[in-house]
């Protein structure tokens, strides 16, 4: 894992690719090579774009990717799309319409299958992020799928986040009520050359009044790929938001917040798979389970088992 991580670290591509295959498959020596990659982070700003579908996610990354890259920075980014019911892959809408930056060696794009997370990420993009900020990228771009308001995961994952609006998207008040609005950093109002735009942004303004943010979000206005204009603009809200994070407790206390939740959830799956192992390879659990009529029990009678099973080899040790 020493050698895969050293050819990250010094920006081999297809030993990055490797190593995310790895994590998507939860090779035996994962958490070994993520442990190596954190320590070789460089410290990338990531960027967590998020908003309903058909708000125009893909195409205002590939203008921004366009921006970045005429300012000579490293971009990857992520796009968590939808499984495929037939392969269980990602279906790669997102990468069509990213195709021009292809062959470009300082862009790295990356499809991930959600694989049934309801959170609008795939489980296994906040290590293909740390493997992305060891390779060296300036900027890591995480573009979630596209679920409405279970698409709050990208706030555990993301330094900035920006949530895309367009003035066809209906009852803003709505969208408010969802919670996907508590989460933005900063609002993108996209394909701003419709009608009821400057509706759209009074709108939000009181929204985010009320809502009374520690982090005022800013309002950035782009317009879709017919007319690509404020993306200078839209680059400046994101290093304002980004110095503010490094000016500010706020900044450190998201940041430790995100490392906390990541430690519980690495140990979450880690028992679910044990959890899991024990009952489909223990015949008497198997039987029980397929014919479970009461899951409360069963499962609370299995957990105390497994506390019991756990305390009693703790206990064996310190003896």
């Amino acid at each position: 894992m020493d050698q895969l991580a050293d050819r990250i670290d010094n920006q081999d591509q297809r030993a990055l690719a490797r190593a995310i295959t790895m994590i998507e498959n939860d090779h035996p020596n994962k958490l070994s090579l993520l442990s190596d990659l954190n320590q070789r982070k460089k410290g990338a700003h990531y960027i967590g774009i998020t908003g309903s579908p058909g708000a125009g996610k893909s195409s205002l990354v590939d203008h921004f990717i366009t921006l970045l890259r005429e300012q000579n920075k490293k971009v990857a980014v992520i796009a968590v799309d939808p499984t495929s019911p037939f392969s269980g892959g990602a279906l790669l809408g997102d990468r069509v319409r990213m195709h021009k930056h292809f062959t470009d060696e300082n862009v790295f794009i990356r499809s991930m299958a959600t694989r049934g997370s309801l959170g609008g990420l795939a489980r296994a993009t906040k290590d293909a992020i740390r493997a992305c900020d060891a390779y060296g990228f300036d900027y890591i771009i995480v573009e979630t799928v596209g679920v409405g308001q279970s698409e709050l995961d990208i706030m555990k994952v993301a330094d900035t986040t920006a949530v895309i609006l367009t003035p066809n998207s209906g009852d803003i008040l709505q969208v408010f009520k969802a919670g996907i609005m508590e989460i933005a950093d900063l609002f993108i109002l996209n394909k701003a050359d419709l009608p009821g735009v400057r509706k759209l942004k009074n709108q939000l303004k009181d929204l985010i009044h009320i809502a009374g943010h520690d982090y005022e979000p800013q309002i950035v206005e782009t317009t879709s790929a017919a007319k690509p204009t404020g993306f200078e603009e839209l680059h400046e809200a994101f290093k304002h938001h980004w110095q503010y994070l490094q000016q500010s407790e706020a900044g450190v206390q998201k940041r430790k917040e995100q490392l906390r939740h990541e430690v519980y959830e690495l140990m979450q799956e880690a028992l679910y798979r044990d959890l899991y192992k024990t009952i489909e390879n223990t015949p008497q659990m198997k039987e029980k389970l397929n014919q479970v009529e009461d899951p409360y029990h069963l499962a609370e009678t299995w957990l105390s088992e497994w506390k019991g099973l756990s305390k009693g080899e703790s206990d064996g040790k310190r003896n």
